[in-house]
Order: C-alpha cells, then structure tokens, then sequence
C-alpha cells in the first residue's frame, strides 16, 4: 500500500523521533510549516518533491548557513556533526582553503549573538523539542529551538538578510517584515497551539533573529497576537485544498514560474506579453 493510501486510511502509526524528523515518511504523515509554505507557493513542485519525482538543483547555501547557526547553540556535539556532513559545501578547495565567504558571515552572525547577554540569559532551556498535534483535523509537527517550561516561552532563532526590509503582502494588502512574509508568525502560532495542546500551557513565542550583514545586527522580536491569529484564519482557509492534493484528491495547480514549472511547462499556445 502505498505512502498516501496508508495516510488516508489511518493505517500507519508514525512515532516522530530526533533521527526521523525530517524523513520522507515523517513529510507524509504530518503536515509542517515549510511543506505548507512550499504548497502555498507551488502545489505541483510540493507534491512532486514529496513523492520523489523531482529535487530542486537551487542553492542549498541559505539554508546551509541558517542551519550552521542553529546547530552551533543547539549543542557543541550537533555542531561539529553538521560541520562534518556539510564540510564539502562549506570549506573551500582551493587555497587558501578555509570555510567560504558565507560560513565566516555565520560565524559573524554566531558572535553577534554570542555577544549579547540578553540572548545567552533568555536561550535557555530544552534546545530541539518535537512537537505534534491536530490543526483543523490535520497532523502536524514541529520543531521548536528552545523551549524554557518553567518560564513558559518558547525561542526560534531566524537568520534573515536584512529584517528592516519590508515587501508586499497580499494577504494583508500592505509592507509586511520578514517575520510575515517568510511565514514566521504562522509558524509561531502553530507552535503556541501544539505546545498548549501537548502540555495544557499558554507560551510566549520569541524570535532570536540575526541578520547576514556585514556587522551583523541582532534583536530580540516579540510577535503580535493579532497576527499569529489572522494567520490561523488563513490556514484555515487553505488546508483543506493541500490536505487533498497532498492526499491525491485533487490535481496540483501549478505556479507556472518557479523551478519545477520551468522545467516541466510545455508550450500549449501562445503567450501575450502583459501575461508575463
């Protein structure tokens, strides 16, 4: 039986550990923010990533250099393992060798925050906590930096060029920060709901961002509620859709522009220049 059929039908019971947290299978049974984000943004190059028929070939470096920042105050050991497994993306092979540009700016922005006593006092906790519940009848998953139980709160540390910048969002209708536009504040209410669902407590979300800057500029965010509430509106509004094209109920729109469609569009007809 297949991955999909198995979600549908309930038959699969998936514990979600440290080591299968980001497996294929773990992307199947649960819903997470970025699988939601990526739907959101192409439903066809989502689905076709999530089934194994396609990979993207963009630049993994953002990614790379956001996950060296994370690992280094995840623990000393989680570090050195990413290091490892990376280093040929990481270190240069030619003299005069040493890590690339962009790994010394997140070792720039690693001192930055490092500096900031603020940060070392507030970054306390259990670092790397998996947490699920149901949201509008969806499985989802998530994976929390740092989580103080004691104090309630809870700390995701986010890399960003620069977080003054602000872009349309059509959403709102209006400039909105990275926090809105990279799907932060989504991301945060849905961890405010799973944790409360998982430990019966209300707790304050928190952002650690640094930004890749040249000297890097860090900063302590609070989130607004009416914000992570008129996230959950939209969620709630487009769940359900994905759920079904995730599940095989209904075919994938496709975006048409992005890296999948590039490679896969086939010329139907003829294309009017204000169209593009």
């Amino acid at each position: 039986m297949s991955q999909i059929s198995m979600m549908a039908n309930g038959l699969s019971k998936f514990v979600l550990t440290d080591d299968n947290y980001y497996s294929n299978e773990a992307d199947w049974q649960y819903m997470s923010t970025s699988q939601y984000k990526s739907f959101k943004q192409c439903e066809a190059s989502a689905l076709a990533e999530l089934k194994k028929e396609w990979e993207p070939s963009s630049d993994p470096k953002a990614l790379l250099v956001g996950n060296y920042v994370h690992t280094y105050f995840e623990s000393e050991k989680a570090h050195e393992a990413f290091k490892e497994e990376n280093k040929e993306k990481m270190f240069s092979s030619r003299k005069p060798y040493g890590l690339l540009k962009d790994f010394q700016i997140a070792e720039q922005m690693i001192e930055r925050l490092k500096q900031e006593a603020v940060f070392s006092e507030i970054y306390q906790g259990e670092k790397e906590t998996i947490v699920t519940g149901k949201i509008f009848d969806v499985d989802w998953k998530g994976k929390i930096d740092c989580l103080n139980m004691n104090d309630q709160y809870f700390v995701d540390i986010k890399t960003t060029k620069d977080m003054h910048e602000r872009k349309w969002n059509e959403n709102y209708g209006s400039r909105e920060t990275f926090i809105v536009n990279f799907g932060y504040a989504l991301q945060m209410a849905i961890y405010q709901e799973l944790l409360f669902q998982q430990y019966g407590k209300q707790f304050h979300p928190l952002i650690a961002a640094v930004s890749k800057q040249t000297p890097s500029e860090a900063r302590l965010i609070t989130i607004d509620e009416d914000k992570m509430a008129y996230e959950m509106v939209l969620l709630k509004e487009k769940i359900e859709r994905i759920v079904k094209v995730k599940n095989g109920e209904e075919k994938p729109h496709a975006c048409g522009i992005c890296e999948y469609c590039r490679g896969n569009n086939r010329i139907t007809g003829f294309t009017s220049m204000d169209d593009l």
